[in-house]
């Protein structure tokens, strides 16, 4: 579809270097005093009020909207009344995907207090940090890591993965729900749209992980220019669509859909405890799940397991999201799927989920696209080394600004948000004349050999063509000539001989086949592995990758 001068024009003003959304500019509360839980519970229809909000996908133990109002409001007094939580305590969430997650988040911000979440799976370690970091008045946690809580004078609460259980170990948490839900106003001290809602940390894959810092108004805007905004897209009425939860719950990704937006909408929201394919694929066949929002490793194992696609015919939409998703998986995909509308999307942890959403149409189909700008929303790509915006269609960082960016990170650190709004994403990305955004790599990551700059995006996007390789990931090695150099490691697929020097002539002939690489951007060194080290979120972890360079660089050959 080509665009005339004055289409371009209102996409991108020059003279600003501003990138505006193409999307109609979306209303927000303009009270000060709304915070995010009763502009939830307003927006959740009020109708079919015995209609499932949430589902158990192992038990099919349901919440109903009644149940999902009812039990944030007594969790929310309990807090209040029986454990005095205060107006901006902070509340550590060490919790597995369940139907009580999504109540445990909203009743800690119902109750005017702060909640950080945390993987489950941590070390106490990175628990002993987190506590060190937050400073929690309070940590709700799983059975399963209250050995791993340190012994510091914090309460813990044992959180039930279901409100059925009867457990002693839950009865303190059992006794926080007997206070009456008409106590909540008064127990809860006032909380604003610019008081802090949440502290979630950001994946970490350069480093160590920071803590962002999210208002009330930073996740009011998630449930209105992402997840509402996204289902009003589509014809469907977002009440008969069914979810399924897969996603860690901790996470933006997760978090924004399944314990927050998705809420609002009256959806059903099916969840499980942690990602199963075969598990997986009978939840969306028993419930009949719609749409599947996940990330590339989960959307490659949905792909392996659908021996009878047919069988998952309830399945409208898959929108992928927090890595990106290859070229090849996503033809596997369409194949394995072709009734299923795929799209991918882009935001982060510092944006809080909103950045831009892809929407296709019977005319266009950029399924490589991370999608248009979400409403509201106004971007920049700055030249790496001028710092001058650059036009569609020129790469550079991708600057982004809008009412979901973070109030800033915990304690000060990080320098990525600008004094005038503006965040510093540290992905390489460009839009298209049409406004669709294209996710290169990032920044950390780009490998500078003999003064080129080389995406490891780049390579790995052929690599992964290769009929025998099953996995890649490329990163970076010191060099004494080359400044750094490109290494690759590979997953061969089973019974696979493939060598080192196979894998690098393979690369080097796209630059005199098919034109695929500049000549300079061509693998140095390769390493096989029997797997990726990838986070929660799929997302690639190359600190992981680097840091085992120094053990495996006598098995590799330059």
């Amino acid at each position: 579809m080509q665009h005339s001068p004055n289409a371009t024009a209102k996409l991108y003003c020059a003279t600003a270097g501003v990138y505006a959304s193409t999307h109609p500019s979306v209303p927000l509360p303009a009270d000060p005093s709304l915070s995010l839980v009763p502009h939830l519970f307003a927006r959740l229809p009020r109708d079919c009020p015995h209609a499932p909000a949430l589902l158990d996908a192992a038990t099919s133990e349901a919440l109903s909207r009644a149940d999902l109002r009812r039990l944030v409001s007594s969790l929310a007094a309990g807090l209040c009344c029986r454990l005095h939580l205060r107006a901006g305590d902070v509340v550590l969430l060490i919790l597995p995907n369940s139907v009580a997650f999504p109540v445990a988040f909203l009743a800690v911000l119902a109750a005017a207090g702060v909640a950080t979440t945390m993987n489950p799976s941590s070390a106490p370690a990175e628990i002993i940090a987190r506590v060190r970091d937050t400073s929690p008045a309070l940590v709700l946690a799983a059975p399963d890591n209250a050995g791993k809580i340190p012994s510091v004078r914090v309460p813990v609460v044992l959180v039930p993965e279901s409100f059925h259980l009867a457990d002693p170990e839950f009865a303190p948490f059992r006794a926080l729900l007997v206070e009456s839900a008409s106590t909540d106003t008064a127990a809860a001290p006032a909380v604003g749209q610019d008081d802090t809602a949440a502290i979630l940390y950001s994946s970490g894959t350069g480093g160590r992980s920071k803590g962002v810092v999210l208002t009330h108004r930073n996740l009011i805007a998630t449930v209105e220019l992402f997840v509402r905004f996204e289902a009003s897209q589509y014809a469907t009425a977002a009440c008969d669509n069914v979810y399924l939860a897969a996603l860690p719950m901790f996470h933006v990704y997760g978090l924004s859909l399944f314990a927050v937006g998705l809420l609002s909408l009256g959806s059903t929201v099916v969840v499980m405890k942690r990602f199963d394919a075969g598990e997986a694929v009978k939840a969306i066949e028993r419930f009949k799940v719609t749409h599947f929002p996940l990330v590339p490793p989960i959307m490659a194992a949905l792909v392996g397991a659908a021996k009878a696609p047919a069988a998952l015919d309830s399945l409208v939409q898959v929108s992928s999201g927090a890595a990106p998703s290859s070229g090849r998986l996503i033809n596997d995909f369409l194949k394995a799927f072709p009734h299923v509308d795929f799209i991918q999307g882009y935001g982060m942890t510092e944006s809080a989920a909103i950045g831009t959403r892809g929407f296709n149409t019977s005319k266009q189909k950029k399924y490589a696209s991370v999608g248009l700008l979400a409403p509201n929303m106004h971007a920049r790509i700055v030249d790496l080394e001028t710092g001058r915006c650059l036009p569609p269609g020129s790469c550079g960082e991708l600057w982004l600004h809008g009412p979901g960016i973070m109030k800033g990170y915990l304690n000060g650190e990080g320098a990525c948000l600008r004094k005038d709004g503006w965040l510093r994403t540290g992905d390489i990305a460009y839009f298209d004349s049409d406004g669709h955004l294209y996710i290169v790599d990032r920044l950390k990551d780009v490998i500078k050999y003999k003064g080129f700059q080389i995406a490891p995006a780049d390579l790995e996007a052929v690599l992964i063509e290769h009929p025998e390789i099953l996995d890649v990931a490329v990163t970076r090695a010191e060099d004494e000539e080359a400044g750094e150099i490109p290494v690759a490691f590979v997953v061969r697929k089973s019974g696979s001989s493939l060598s080192c020097m196979q894998v690098m002539e393979y690369v080097a002939k796209q630059v005199v086949v098919m034109v695929q690489v500049s000549p300079y951007k061509k693998v140095r060194k390769v390493v096989f592995v029997e797997s990726i080290p990838k986070s929660a979120a799929g997302k690639v972890l190359r600190r992981l990758l680097k840091d085992s360079l120094r053990d495996v660089g006598r098995h590799s050959k330059l």
